[in-house]
Formats: C-alpha cells, sequence, structure tokens
C-alpha cells in the first residue's frame, strides 16, 4: 500500500522544476501564512497550495493533507477554548474545573481556529512538496553543501512515507484477524511500527556501508568521487516558479507595511478587509495557477496530416 505522500513522478511543472524553484514557490506561501494572523490571507494561501497541489496530480495528498490539517485543527480549537478564559463574548460557563478554564468565549474559539487554519495550510504544503519534488534531486543539490545532512535529510523524507504505508497495513492486518480475535490497541500497533522502522533503518544503514557512504573523501577512489560535485539538471519552469515566490514574498512584505493583517482576538474579535488584504489574498490565490501547464500548440503539418488522415478514414 503506497502512502500519498509519497513521491510519484509525474508529468507537470513542479514535478520537471529543479528542487530550488519547488523550494521557493512553496516556500514562499508557507512564509506567508506564518506572516499573518488574518484568516482571509490563511484562507487565500490554503486555496493556492490546495490549487497547485491538483494542478501538479497530487490529489492524493492534498486530500490526506486536509483530512489531517482539519482534524489538528479542530483539536486545536478544542483545546484552545477549554484553556483559555480571555474574551468579551462569553458562549457557556463551564463552573470551576481543575486547569480548565470556567467560560468558552468566542474570541478563544476564534483564536484556535486561526492557529489551527495556519497548522492546516503548512501540512498541505509539506504534502504537496513531499509528493511532487523528487528527494533524489534534493540529494543531488545539497551533497556539495552537506553530503550527510543531504543523505539524512532525504532517507527521512523518504522513509516517513513507507512508516504510514506500514501503520496502514498493521492495521488492516489487525482488522483481519476476526470478530473473535482480541482488539488490537494502539500501543502494541505503535510499538509494531516501531520496531519494524528500527530494522528498517538497520538495514539501511548496513546498505549504504557496503555502498561506501562511511568512507572519507580520501579514502574514495578517484579523489572522493562519491562525495564530488553533482550536477543538478535545471528546468524550462524554473523561472515561472522563481518569479512567482519572488512576486508572493514581495507582496506579502508590502502588504504587512500597509496594514493588511488588520486581526484581533481580544478582547474582541477583529477581521479587517482592507484593500491589501483583498489584493493580497487575490495575489495568493493566482499564485496557486503556476504548476498549469499549457497545452504544447501542434505544428501546421502534423494537423494537416491527422485532418487527412481521419478524412481517409471517413471515406
Amino acid at each position: 500500500m503506497r502512502s500519498p505522500f509519497a513521491y510519484t513522478p509525474r508529468p507537470g511543472p513542479l514535478q520537471s522544476a529543479s528542487p530550488g524553484a519547488a523550494v521557493a514557490y512553496l516556500g514562499a506561501l508557507t512564509v506567508a501564512a506564518f506572516l499573518y494572523s488574518n484568516p482571509i490571507v490563511l484562507v487565500a494561501a490554503g486555496v493556492a497550495l490546495v490549487l497547485a497541489g491538483r494542478l501538479a496530480g497530487a490529489h492524493a495528498a492534498v486530500r490526506a493533507a486536509l483530512w489531517m490539517g482539519l482534524t489538528l485543527a479542530l483539536l486545536i480549537v478544542a483545546v484552545n477554548a477549554l484553556v483559555v478564559s480571555r474574551g468579551e463574548t462569553v458562549l457557556l460557563r463551564l463552573g470551576d474545573l481543575p486547569l480548565l478554564s470556567n467560560v468558552i468565549t468566542a474570541e478563544a474559539l476564534a483564536a484556535g481556529a486561526v492557529l489551527g487554519l495556519r497548522a492546516a495550510v503548512v501540512m498541505v504544503a509539506f504534502a504537496v512538496y513531499s509528493a511532487c519534488v523528487d528527494p533524489d534531486r534534493v540529494l543531488r543539490a545539497l551533497r556539495p553543501l552537506a553530503g550527510r545532512s543531504a543523505l539524512t535529510a532525504t532517507l527521512v523524507s523518504r522513509l516517513v512515507p513507507v512508516a504510514a504505508a506500514d501503520a496502514a497495513r498493521l492495521r488492516d492486518a489487525a482488522r483481519l484477524r476476526g470478530p473473535a480475535a482480541a482488539p488490537v490497541g494502539r500501543v502494541p500497533l505503535a510499538r509494531r511500527l516501531l520496531a519494524g522502522s528500527l530494522d528498517r533503518a538497520v538495514d539501511v544503514a548496513a546498505t549504504l556501508e557496503l555502498r561506501g557512504y562511511s568512507l572519507t573523501p580520501s579514502d574514495t577512489p578517484q579523489g572522493g568521487a562519491l562525495v564530488g560535485r553533482a550536477s543538478v539538471r535545471r528546468s524550462r519552469y524554473d523561472r515561472r516558479f522563481y518569479a512567482v515566490g519572488a512576486v508572493v514574498l514581495a507582496a506579502a512584505t508590502a502588504a504587512k507595511l500597509l496594514g493588511a493583517d488588520a486581526f484581533a482576538e481580544y478582547p474582541a474579535i477583529e477581521v479587517g478587509a482592507t484593500p491589501a488584504t483583498l489584493a493580497l489574498s487575490a495575489v495568493l490565490v493566482l499564485s496557486g495557477l503556476a504548476p498549469l501547464r499549457r497545452p504544447i500548440p501542434q505544428p501546421p503539418s502534423r494537423r494537416t496530416a491527422s485532418n487527412f488522415q481521419s478524412l481517409r478514414w471517413k471515406i
């Protein structure tokens, strides 16, 4: 069973772009989500990331990230409402409870919703990155800077989806044991998943050692061929994603200075919808169209040939 967050090669601008261009594009939207607390801007950033993921073909990753992000957002809202007692609009009185607030306010719910929405947006961004950016190309791009760190990051990005797939297989195996079998709790499943992950880590370490990754540059043949400088293939889509990322960062910075983040949770909820806020939201939503693939025009000769073939078949 393949994890939805695992990288899958697909034809498209985002998959064809270099890792630096993809990170610049997705990172700009993530930075905008961290810079702003206005829910209008956060929703716009989330719409842009969902649109980018769907245009790139990562439908399963976007769905899984939205499900996990919204679940986490609801948990954050509930915890914030039960812990924070600030706000003027009292919705419910709970009485004297230890370690909890005695009231639930609309302002506490709004503050938790903003935090949960930001977490969901970031999860979608990382899901699109995991499903659309080739970890092998990331390793080749980072090897000249930090070989061991790049290898570690690449292994983590590859093994996390594998662990998620192992957890799904363990849950399916537990359900297929039949109604007469004792129910399997989360703790035994987590223990088995951890043991399997450790076994896989030992196997990966032994494999890397046999391939010579533990050797120092002076010990490698041809003067360190294993850690030599790797060439990174560039794409014609790099300029597009670099340009869109720069526009998003510039627009977010300028709108921040113009007061586009007009939002306050306490003592009362105030959501500002200034022209700068709406303009920035429009820029963010339009940036989600960057992975759109333009149709390649067919040469006239081919169109004529294809028309001739269809006409001949009709005759």
